[in-house]
């Protein structure tokens, strides 16, 4: 009989070519689909809640997946881990409602973005955070922050030139802070555009550098143009932390 599963991974994105799977590449849904093909013996399709870009991490990465295994769920997960490399992890599969579908279900994703402002290096951290070469001013990274809460269009920091669809999101809370020489961005939203998280890190350091101010954010968020945006920031500061249903 098959089943509808509920799949919680998490997974260091060094070396994949993002969550989606692509022919020849590497990537996150490619792997633990070939893994539970073989443990199924047939076909299987692993549906996502997001597709995150190539070196973004995640440490609750929601997935769905219908199955026809008479494994239980802990079953399910402990053959998932036995096999799928060290880079990856399934935390959690329980039944879902024959209609879940991970990615049209989620009303709202968490991101955490991570730099290092100081002397030294992270070497233990170096895969998770950016480094920066200077020391950004945290106050006003977050009076720019406020202009760009709320609901707007957010075409300005979509990294596809060709998006044809609604560019529309609900940014509920920036959350910045500063622990010694870590520098943190929080993110919560109902939905995200494509490297729309980066951009947005990209575009508040430059304020944070002097090279923006923070009343420019709402003019950026009018133009609805990439190139009014900052600069994207590097993939390996970002992860994805939690999906909500």
């Amino acid at each position: 009989m098959v089943q509808n599963y509920k799949l919680i991974l998490q997974y260091e994105g060094t070396r994949y070519h993002g969550w989606e799977k692509k022919k020849n590449l590497d990537t996150v849904q490619g792997r633990v689909e070939a893994v539970l093909e073989r443990m199924c013996a047939a076909p299987v399709q692993v549906d996502g809640a997001g597709r995150t870009d190539a070196g973004v991490h995640a440490r609750g990465m929601a997935a769905s997946v219908k199955l026809d295994t008479e494994r239980t769920p802990e079953q399910i997960r402990d053959y998932l881990n036995r096999y799928l490399p060290e880079d990856i992890a399934v935390r959690e599969v329980r039944p879902a409602a024959p209609r879940f579908h991970a990615r049209l279900r989620a009303v709202g994703k968490t991101y955490c973005y991570t730099c290092w402002a100081g002397p030294g290096k992270p070497v233990f951290d170096r895969k998770f955070v950016t480094i920066l070469e200077e020391t950004p001013d945290v106050e006003r990274m977050r009076r720019a922050a406020d202009f760009l809460c709320g609901e707007h269009d957010f075409k300005s920091f979509c990294g596809n030139p060709r998006m044809k669809k609604s560019t529309l999101r609900r940014l509920d809370s920036i959350d910045i802070a500063q622990k010694g020489n870590y520098l943190t961005f929080r993110f919560h939203g109902n939905g995200f555009l494509m490297h729309m998280v980066r951009i947005l890190v990209g575009t508040l350091l430059e304020v944070g550098f002097g090279r923006m101010e923070p009343e420019q954010m709402p003019e950026i968020l009018a133009q609805r143009q990439r190139s009014a945006a900052g600069p994207t920031a590097p993939a390996r500061g970002l992860c994805l932390m939690k999906v909500d249903y």
